[in-house]
C-alpha cells in the first residue's frame, strides 16, 4: 500500500522501507532536462558532481541510454510495456514530457547491452527507435552547491536564481511549519474539505479508467454509455469515502532519517525538509508533527540522546562517509514498541560493531534509554548497494520480544522487523471490514488473498468461509501469518511464500471449489502481469476485490483485468462494478482504493431510466431493471 513516515513518496524519504513498495520502475517527468544538458553534465563524470559513480557501489546511471525518436503522445506505461514485451527489463525510466525521447537505466551492464542490441533499429508505430549511451546524472546535492558557488564568484547563475527566490521564502518560515508541509501537506485544512479532494481524486481515476475499458473493450461500450450516464462519466459507482476514526497520532510506523539539522544540530533524528534529488538534507525533529505518535517521538528522543553521546558520526549520502542511517520505530495499541536501527559499519572491526550492540542495549534496559518505553530492539548493518537487489537486510536483535504484537478486529497478530502492517490501525479495520462486506462470502468460499503479508485479510475472513490462501513475498511476513492464524485458532488457513506471479498461477489451479473470490492488497506499482493473466484464465474465479494503495499507478492492472481477450490476454474480462476510498492517511493526499471486479460473464442487472409511457416497478417509480449481459 501507500508510505516514509507519511508515504515513500514523501520528501521525509527514509533508506529502507518494510512497507510495501512498487517494483524498481520509477515514472518521472522532466521537461527541464533535455539530452543535450545531460551530455554536458556528464564531463568530468571521474569526480566533482559525478562523485558518487563507485566501482564498487550500485548505482543505475551507469547502465544508462537515451532512447530517440519515440512515437508522440506515448506515456510511461506504454513504453514500460513495450520494453517488457520484447524481453527488457529496465530499472527506471525517466520519460520527458512533450518529447520523443526517455532516459533508461539497468541494473547491469549485461541487461543494458541486451536492450540496445534489441531497440536500436527497432519499429514502434512508424518510428524507427535508435539507442546510444547516456551520461549520468549529477549529484544534485553538489550540483546545487557548484552553482551556488558559481553565483558568490560572479559567474551567471541564472538557473539557481529562478527558484531561489521560492526556496527563500519557505526557509523563512519556522522549522515546524516547513516540516509539517513536508510530511502532512494537507495538516492546515479542514478535514471534511481533505476527505472532499481524495473522493475527487478516484472520482478522475474512475473516469480515466471508463476511457480506457471503451479503448481496450469495445464490446463493453454499450454497458459503459449506460454506467457514464449514471455515475457521472464514471464506470461504476463511487460510494462515500470512508474517513479514518483517529486523525492524528495514527501511524504505527515511521521511518525516520538521521542527520544534521536543519537547525544546525548535528546527529538529528527526523525527518527531511526535502527530497534528496532536490538538493535538500537538512533534518527536522519530529516533535511537533501531528501523525507520529508520543511513543514513537519518546524513542526517538531518547535514541538521539544516545547518538549524540556516541563517538560515531551520522552517514553522508554526499561523501558516503559515517554510521548512522536509519531508526524505524513501529508501535501498536496494546503499548508495545519496535526499534530498528540502521548502521553503516565502514570499516569498523566486529569487536567494535559488538561493542555498540552491547551500549545499546544497556541504554535502552538500564540506562536512561529506559523510559523509552522499547519493547523490542534491532540492529541492521546498511552499507552500500553493491548490487540492485532489493531483499531485505537482515536483522540482529539485541534486546526484548523478537515481535511486537497488535490487535484488530478482535484478532491478535504478532509482527515482525520487515512485515507489512497496515500503518494506520483503526482505519486498517474500518478498510478491512469493507473489504470482507464487499467480497460475498459464504462456507462454501474460497479466499485468495494475494500479497497477504502478516495474514491480516484472510485472517479476519477465516470463519466466514471454507478456505483461506494467502501469498506473500516476504519471509518474515509468511511466518508471521502461520503463527497469527494458530494464535487465533484457525486450521482452515494457508500461506505460500513467493513472487506473486511466480506463486499465484499454480496455487490457483490447485484450486477446486467453485467458489473463489481473490482479494489483492499488492504493493505501490500493481500486481505484476503474469498474476493477471492468471486470474483472467480462471474461469472459476468470477470476483475479485483490489485493494489499491495508488489506484493511478495500478491503473494497468485495472485496464487488463477488462480489456478484451486476445492471445496474450485470455478468458472473460472483468467488469468494475463498486469503487470506495478509504482513508488511512489524514492530513496527506493519500488514501486507499477498494474496486470490485465481477467476471463479465455474470449478468448484471443495471437501472436506467424509464420511459414515460411504461408500467413502474416495484423498486422505483423512475426507473426500471435491465439485464446487461
Amino acid at each position: 500500500m501507500t508510505d516514509v513516515a507519511v508515504d515513500k513518496t514523501d520528501p521525509a524519504g527514509s533508506l529502507s522501507s518494510t512497507e510495501k513498495e512498487p517494483d524498481d520502475l520509477i515514472e518521472e517527468k522532466n521537461q527541464d532536462n533535455p539530452p543535450a544538458a545531460a551530455a554536458e553534465e556528464g564531463e568530468g563524470a571521474a569526480g566533482g558532481v559525478y562523485r558518487y559513480i563507485k566501482d564498487d557501489l550500485f548505482t543505475s546511471e551507469i547502465f544508462k541510454v537515451e532512447i530517440q525518436n519515440l512515437p508522440k503522445y506515448i506515456g510511461f506505461n506504454d513504453l514500460k510495456k513495450f520494453l517488457n514485451k520484447h524481453g527488457i527489463n529496465p530499472h527506471k525510466i525517466k520519460l520527458f514530457s512533450k518529447q520523443m525521447f526517455a532516459f533508461v537505466t539497468f541494473k547491469n551492464q549485461e541487461e543494458r547491452d541486451k536492450a540496445m542490441k534489441a531497440v536500436h533499429g527497432m519499429q514502434w508505430k512508424s518510428k524507427v527507435l535508435s539507442v546510444r549511451l547516456a551520461k549520468p546524472k549529477a549529484d544534485p546535492i553538489l550540483k546545487k552547491r557548484k552553482l551556488e558557488e558559481e553565483v558568490e564568484g560572479g559567474q551567471p547563475g541564472t538557473k539557481r536564481a529562478a527558484g531561489s527566490q521560492e526556496v527563500e521564502e519557505n526557509e523563512e518560515e519556522p522549522l515546524n511549519i516547513q516540516i509539517a508541509n513536508a510530511v502532512t501537506p494537507l495538516w492546515n485544512v479542514p478535514y471534511e474539505e481533505q476527505l472532499k479532494r481524495k473522493e475527487k481524486e478516484v472520482e478522475g481515476v474512475l473516469q480515466k479508467l471508463t476511457r480506457e475499458i471503451g479503448n481496450n473493450n469495445k464490446a463493453m461500450l454499450p454497458w459503459l454509455f449506460v454506467q457514464k450516464e449514471k455515475f457521472n462519466k464514471m464506470c461504476c459507482p463511487l460510494e462515500a469515502i470512508r474517513p479514518s476514526p483517529v486523525l492524528t497520532e495514527y501511524r504505527n510506523k515511521c521511518e525516520f532519517v538521521i542527520g544534521v539539522g536543519a537547525d544546525g544540530e548535528d546527529k538529528t533524528v527526523g525527518f527531511r525538509l526535502g527530497k534528496y534529488k532536490g538538493g535538500s538534507c537538512a533534518v527536522v525533529s519530529p516533535s511537533e508533527t501531528t501523525h507520529v505518535s508520543s511513543e514513537a517521538k519518546r524513542v526517538v528522543q531518547g535514541f538521539q540522546q544516545f547518538i549524540r553521546a556516541n563517538p560515531y558520526a551520522v552517514y553522508s549520502p554526499e561523501t558516503y562517509e559515517g554510521h548512522w542511517r536509519q531508526l524505524t520505530v513501529r508501535t501498536s495499541r496494546i503499548k508495545q514498541t519496535m526499534a530498528i536501527v540502521f548502521f553503516n559499519p565502514q570499516k569498523l572491526q566486529e569487536e567494535e560493531i559488538e561493542e555498540l550492540k552491547r551500549n545499546l542495549h544497556q541504554y535502552f534496559t538500564e540506562g536512561e534509554g529506559k523510559e523509552s518505553g522499547i519493547t523490542s530492539l534491532y540492529f541492521v548493518r546498511m552499507g552500500q548497494r553493491t548490487s540492485a537487489g532489493t531483499e531485505d537486510l537482515p536483522c540482529e536483535h539485541v534486546t526484548g520480544e523478537e515481535w511486537i504484537h497488535e490487535e484488530l478486529l478482535g484478532l491478535k497478530f504478532r509482527i515482525s522487523p520487515h512485515s507489512f502492517f497496515q500503518t494506520n490501525t483503526p482505519a486498517a479495520e474500518v478498510l478491512y471490514s469493507a473489504v470482507g462486506e464487499w467480497a460475498q462470502l459464504d462456507q462454501d468460499s474460497t479466499v485468495l488473498d494475494v500479497c497477504c503479508g502478516t495474514g491480516t485479510i484472510g485472517i479476519s475472513l477465516a470463519k466466514r468461509v471454507k478456505k483461506v490462501i494467502g501469498i506473500e513475498l516476504c519471509q518474515e511476513a509468511v511466518e508471521d501469518a502461520k503463527a497469527n492464524a494458530e494464535a487465533n485458532g484457525l486450521t482452515n488457513v494457508e500461506f505460500h511464500c513467493g513472487k506473486a506471479e511466480d506463486v499465484f498461477p499454480t496455487v490457483l489451479n490447485a484450486v477446486v471449489s467453485p467458489n473463489v473470490t481473490a482479494i489483492v492488497d499488492p504493493p505501490r506499482a500493481g500486481l505484476h502481469s503474469k498474476v493477471i493473466l492468471a486470474i483472467r484464465r480462471a474461469e472459476h474465479l468470477k470476483r475479485l476485490v483490489y485493494v489499491a494503495c495508488n489506484a493511478k499507478a495500478a491503473m494497468n492492472n485495472f485496464i487488463d483485468l477488462c480489456r478484451a481477450p486476445s492471445n496474450r490476454v485470455r478468458g472473460s474480462p472483468f467488469r468494475p462494478v463498486r469503487a470506495m476510498a478509504v482513508d488511512l492517511f489524514p492530513q496527506t493526499m493519500h488514501c486507499e482504493t477498494i474496486l470490485l471486479f465481477n467476471d463479465s460473464a455474470l449478468q448484471f442487472l443495471v437501472a436506467v431510466p424509464r420511459k414515460p409511457d411504461s408500467p413502474p416497478t416495484q423498486c422505483s417509480t423512475d426507473f426500471h431493471l435491465r439485464v446487461i449481459s
